[in-house]
Order: C-alpha cells, then sequence, then structure tokens
C-alpha cells in the first residue's frame, strides 16, 4: 500500500483490503484514500456516493450533474422551469424535481420528494442565485429585494434545515454541503445589495454550521466570473446597473472568466476533502490555491483562514485598564 502527492496535487488510489486509518476508524475495501505529505491530512471517500444539487437548472448546477454522473455518482436535484439541459439531465438518469425557491410550498414538497427519492445523500450542492433586483436600495421594489434575499439566502437555508436529517453520517469523511459565495466580501459593490447581503450572509452561515454541526463538512467557494445566466440581469439592467454594466459586457466577452472545468475541479477537490482543511472556509476557485501541500499546510494550522473576520482588530487597541 502507498501514496505520494504528485506536483502539488492530491495523490489517490484504491485499497482492496480493510485498512486502519486516522484514530482507529476501520476503512472498508473499495473506500478511496487522500494523503498530503504522506500521512497528515487523511481524507477517506465512500467509492459509491449519491449528490443532490440544489438548482440544477443553473449553468453550474448543470455541469456538476453531467460531471459526477458520469462519474459513477448518483444524482439528484431540483428545477423550477423545464428546459432542454434538464430534458438531457433526465436522459444521462439525474432524478429531479420541481422547486420555486420564492415558495415556501414549492419548497417542502421539493424536499419531501427528494427524502423519497434520496433517502441518504452524502454531498448537498446549493447552487440557486439571482442578481435581482440590480439598481440602487432606496430605487428598488423592497418586495423584489425581499423575494431575492429569500432565494439567495433564506430559502437554501431553509432546504438544508429539511434535508440535514437525510444526510449520510456512516463514513469517515461525512457528508458535505457546498455553497458559492459572490462578490463584496472585502468591498461595497453597488447596485446588487440585495445579491451582496445574502452572499455574505451565506459565508458566514457556513461558519456558524461548521461550528455547531461537528459529523458535517460546509464549505461555500467563489466562482468568480464565469459565463452562465445569473449575468443576464445584469444586462438586462442596462444604466441601473451603473458602471458595472460595461465592466460585465467586457468581462463576458473576454477570455478571462474561470472555465467551468476549473469551477468543477474545485468542488470535486472540496467533495474529497477533509473537514479539517474546508470546514466552515469561504474558498475562491480563481485565487486560492487549493489542492496544493502548501495550502493544506496553512488551513490545518490556522482555523481562522478563509473565514469572515473584521480587519484591523489589532490596530490602535483601546487599554480598558
Amino acid at each position: 500500500m502507498g501514496s505520494r502527492f504528485d506536483k502539488g496535487r492530491w495523490s489517490t488510489f484504491i485499497d482492496t483490503e480493510p485498512v486502519v486509518v486516522a484514530k482507529r476508524e476501520v476503512c472498508p475495501a473499495g473506500a478511496r484514500i487522500q494523503f498530503v505529505n504522506e500521512r497528515r491530512y487523511l481524507s477517506v471517500i465512500k467509492k459509491d456516493r449519491s449528490a443532490i444539487i440544489i438548482a440544477a437548472s443553473s449553468d453550474i448546477g448543470t455541469a456538476i450533474c453531467n460531471r459526477w454522473k458520469s462519474n459513477g455518482w448518483d444524482v439528484y436535484g431540483t428545477y423550477r422551469t423545464k428546459s432542454q439541459a434538464i430534458e438531457e439531465l433526465n436522459t444521462l438518469g439525474v432524478k429531479l424535481v420541481h422547486c420555486d425557491l420564492s415558495n415556501f410550498t414549492s419548497i417542502s414538497d421539493a424536499c419531501s420528494n427528494l427524502r423519497k427519492i434520496c433517502p441518504q445523500w452524502d454531498v448537498l450542492v446549493m447552487c440557486p442565485g439571482t442578481q435581482n433586483p440590480v439598481g440602487p436600495f432606496n430605487e428598488c421594489s423592497f418586495d423584489e429585494w425581499e423575494k431575492s434575499v429569500r432565494v439567495n439566502f433564506t430559502s437554501q437555508i431553509r432546504i438544508i434545515h429539511e434535508l440535514l436529517p437525510s444526510r449520510h453520517v456512516g463514513f469517515a469523511l461525512g457528508p458535505c454541503v457546498l455553497l458559492f459565495a459572490g462578490g463584496g466580501t472585502n468591498n461595497a459593490p453597488v447596485n446588487y445589495s440585495a445579491y451582496i447581503i445574502s452572499k455574505i450572509a451565506l459565508i458566514k452561515m457556513c461558519e456558524l454550521l461548521d461550528a455547531e454541526i461537528s459529523d458535517t463538512r460546509f464549505v461555500i467557494i467563489g466562482p468568480g466570473w464565469v459565463k452562465t445566466k445569473i449575468h443576464n440581469s445584469t444586462l438586462k439592467a442596462g444604466a441601473r446597473a451603473g458602471t458595472n454594466y460595461q465592466r460585465t459586457t467586457k468581462k463576458l466577452a473576454s477570455d478571462g472568466c474561470t472555465p467551468m472545468d476549473r469551477v468543477l475541479d474545485c468542488c470535486d477537490w472540496v467533495a474529497d476533502a477533509s473537514r479539517e482543511l474546508i470546514g466552515g472556509r469561504n474558498l475562491s476557485v480563481v485565487f486560492d490555491m487549493w489542492g496544493t501541500e502548501e495550502l493544506a499546510k496553512i488551513l490545518a494550522e490556522n482555523s481562522n483562514v478563509y473565514k469572515l473576520r473584521r480587519y484591523g482588530n489589532d490596530w490602535l487597541i483601546k487599554n480598558e485598564h
């Protein structure tokens, strides 16, 4: 039995016999084992996995379904509107149920149906997202603003709450909940307040859930600029998007967007990474050195890395004594 860290990436193998791994846990025959630095940060990965993709009809959601289904996963998901992509997923054997994240009854029905067709899941991926309403906060319809927060944040947390009881906790690596972040973490983008505040809330909620639920891995990743239909809100908004309209049109016309395969590679890595490395963290697909030995060491040694924190806490500290 052997392993290696090859060119800064994970090295894996399939063991044909049961083996004893970290803390004397038994890894069943056929499970896949990952190593960094030969022995540290070991993760045990189930050979056969089930994933639920909320908003499988989104571009990233559809891509995840296609990859994981082709890798032999059992894949389930939701859609809001039928499309050619949904028909193709059905043909591949992805089992889908209808879900409108702006409607509580639809969410409840979808979760009930998912529990029936997928009694236990290993990975739950939350892909919903909308930039609407685009424009200054005081000029937006508050009903539309509130609806956006529901779709981008509270409805996603509602689904996680509904589906957590059916997570599969019977293997060493543990289940994973994967969310997607947006912009605004380090600045204050204008004209997208509902979308931005929802994404910031998801980042903090990811850390809170990780702190409260120790048998599950919660992680949120920022994909960067990906050529998906979420940008249609900005393109339709025109002048209401301000300078971001020109920025978006220029970016989408360029070769500077994140390739979808890069996003999927990061999702693969997250699905296989230990809680020690990813738990409660906000990772960037574009800028972070995920999957490397160097970053693995840093993450294992510092639980504050890639989490929402106040900047400059050690400057001009008031002496209370």
